[in-house]
């Protein structure tokens, strides 16, 4: 009777020992997953600090000579009017002359013949300046070269950010301090601890016009048509608990 009780002990510590053995093997082999995951998110409104504006002018004429003429004498015009605005020579950039042949349908009984109808030049000039604000008003203004005879195309300004890097870097910095506390809060909630960071992953750059609805892209929104815009950037975070 006794050697059976002394055996059933020794069977009992076994199965103990057994147990203590493949849980911790377990553990080992499964670490905690008791984890935190949150996104943080940082945004900022900034003020375009370059323009660039352009337009273009055309002629057209029976032969390219009278027509090229005409064009030199737009380009002068169109240069001498910018640097009366206050704009500098350095910053207008004049592309080179295009030239394309033109053709008119004529009737023919049945059908149609193309008829040479002489020669369309086109030209492009450029503004890119950091004084917005002169540049944006010269573009409203322009209808002066219009009527100056020049027949100009001009397209809607364009607005850009110089120091976009280190906004982007600062945004980073928020977006990842957000993450942060929010994963803390969420921890101290839980009556938990906030572990060390074991992931982190930067979402997409967004640059939208400020107080609109421009949606945001899979690829990251750049709005170039407003002067006034909003970054904004998340980061998805994951952390042990």
């Amino acid at each position: 009777m006794q050697y059976r009780i002394w055996g059933a002990i020794a069977v009992a510590v076994a199965v103990i020992g057994a147990a203590l053995v493949l849980g911790s093997a377990w553990t080992g082999s499964h670490p905690r997953t008791e984890k935190i995951i949150v996104t943080g998110l940082s945004q900022q409104d900034f003020v375009s600090d370059l323009i660039v504006w352009r337009a273009t002018y055309v002629r057209a004429s029976m032969t390219v000579a009278v027509a090229y003429g005409q064009i030199r004498a737009d380009a002068d015009r169109v240069k001498q009017y910018l640097i009366s605005k206050g704009i500098p020579s350095s910053a207008i950039i004049i592309s080179a002359v295009a030239i394309n042949p033109m053709y008119r349908s004529v009737r023919n009984g049945d059908s149609y013949d193309q008829v040479f109808d002489g020669y369309s030049l086109s030209q492009n000039v450029q503004v890119e300046s950091k004084d917005v604000d002169k540049v944006e008003m010269l573009s409203r203004e322009i209808s002066e070269l219009i009527d100056a005879g020049v027949v100009l195309n001009s397209q809607p300004p364009e607005y850009y950010y110089t120091k976009l890097a280190e906004l982007k870097l600062d945004l980073l910095a928020k977006a990842s301090k957000d993450g942060t506390e929010r994963a803390e809060k969420i921890a101290e909630n839980a009556s938990g601890r906030l572990g060390k960071l074991l992931r982190a992953d930067m979402g997409i750059f967004q640059i939208t016009a400020q107080n609109s609805n421009e949606e945001y892209s899979w690829g990251g929104a750049f709005n170039t048509t407003s002067k006034r815009k909003t970054a904004s950037i998340n980061v998805k975070m994951e952390f042990d608990l």
